[in-house]
């Protein structure tokens, strides 16, 4: 079967758009912008804050440059799954990239939950102004009593009563749920008992932020950073009611829903991830070229050529994994795609992960401080071995793909 991972001409073109803005415009406001987060509350947004950012979005929405991630999609660009790889692992070169151009996580997602599974008044509702670029959103999964890996422990009460649904139990690492600009949350709960197969037992509720019984009660901290003011947030919810046709689609359907969620979503992370490789080779390079010891510069000493060739081996296998797994993706069988999205969710960020490191090694002690983006990229990265599944739950998705091959021969 005949796999093509490249562009078409008018596509290159939009791409070739993104990434000078990405390179002229977007990337020498990061530090401007990071610097604003000490200053005040680091859960608002300063004036300067949302100059920079508002501005950087106004200038891409328009030069038209915007919800790129709307594949197969009308109201988009109609690009494929694998063309948008290339533009999210230009946008993962910066932090600021994917929300600049309306194509940032967990909103991305939500959005595409709202398109397929949402009834017109939530799109009404939700989606608009989250295409609009108007409000963020979050998406509630992971429980911190329950190994949340294994999705059928999802156990947060979802009972109906009356019209409404109400809500009881926790939810943690809600990514975004920290943003003053969060307004709604997509939230996996429980609604069938014991008496339901297992995979029938969860279901996917539209909940506004700030609805009454809702208490944020802490940022979660990765390796110390709060990683305001997106934050990853702590939530209880005690006897919240939420209206009954805020359900998704209907009880039972939370994993139907959660797998068309996940997937693509999945790709986007790992191409982002590529684009932060990418960006620390860069750095990783110039340093080793502009900085000297004992008489010769870096790159001269040590194993440096061999670290340097390796890095480039290795994001270039990374992402012809990752452009396999979006074709795959584009041929419309999510079931024969799972097993190389799996693949690529392990392979990434570990790739990424090693770029980094070797980045941050060829730069001594700056590389672990503030003064470069390496330390909250590695940060960013190692949390993402973690987020839409750890890499012992793909790996095992692999491997039993592999064995079915063989243990089908037994029958």
């Amino acid at each position: 079967m005949d796999m093509n991972f490249g562009m078409r001409p008018e596509n290159r073109a939009l791409l070739e758009r993104v990434a000078a803005m990405i390179r002229d415009e977007i990337m020498p406001m990061e530090a401007a912008y990071q610097a604003e987060v000490a200053t005040g509350d680091r859960w608002q947004f300063t004036a300067r804050q949302t100059e920079i950012l508002e501005g950087l979005k106004a200038r891409a929405k328009a030069e038209g440059l915007w919800n790129f991630w709307l594949t197969d999609s009308d109201k988009g660009f109609g690009l494929t799954t694998v063309e948008y790889a290339h533009f999210a692992e230009e946008m993962g070169k910066t932090p600021l990239g994917a929300e600049v151009f309306n194509c940032s996580a967990p909103d991305t997602g939500n959005m595409e939950v709202f398109e397929r599974y949402g009834s017109d008044a939530l799109k009404t509702q939700w989606l608009k102004p989250l295409l609009n670029g108007e409000i963020r959103s979050a998406y509630l999964m992971t429980e911190p009593q329950v190994a949340s890996s294994d999705a059928t422990n999802i156990s947060m009460s979802c009972v109906r009563d009356g019209d409404d649904y109400v809500l009881n139990g926790e939810k943690w690492w809600a990514s975004g749920a920290g943003d003053p600009r969060c307004r709604v949350y997509i939230t996996m709960v429980r609604t069938g008992g014991e008496d339901v197969p297992k995979h029938k037992r969860q279901s996917m509720i539209v909940v506004p932020a700030g609805t009454r019984g809702i208490e944020i009660l802490r940022p979660m901290e990765v390796y110390g950073h709060d990683d305001a003011p997106h934050g990853h947030m702590h939530i209880r919810f005690s006897d919240v009611r939420v209206p009954a046709e805020n359900l998704l689609l209907g009880e039972g359907r939370g994993f139907e829903i959660a797998q068309g969620r996940l997937g693509p979503g999945r790709i986007h992370h790992c191409m982002r991830a590529i684009g932060q490789a990418e960006s620390a080779l860069e750095q990783l390079c110039r340093r080793s070229l502009h900085r000297e010891a004992f008489g010769k510069p870096l790159a001269q000493l040590g194993a440096n050529y061999d670290i340097i060739a390796e890095c480039r081996m290795e994001i270039e296998m990374a992402r012809l994994l990752c452009l396999k797994a979006a074709w795959y993706m584009d041929q419309g069988d999510a079931r024969a795609a799972a097993p190389w999205i799996s693949q690529i969710k392990v392979i990434a960020p570990r790739v990424a992960l090693k770029v980094i490191d070797e980045a941050v090694q060829m730069h001594g002690g700056q590389g672990v401080s503030q003064d470069t983006p390496l330390a909250q990229a590695w940060t960013h990265l190692r949390t993402l071995r973690l987020a839409d599944g750890p890499d012992a739950v793909h790996r095992r998705q692999v491997a039993r793909a592999e064995l079915k091959r063989y243990t089908q021969e037994m029958v």
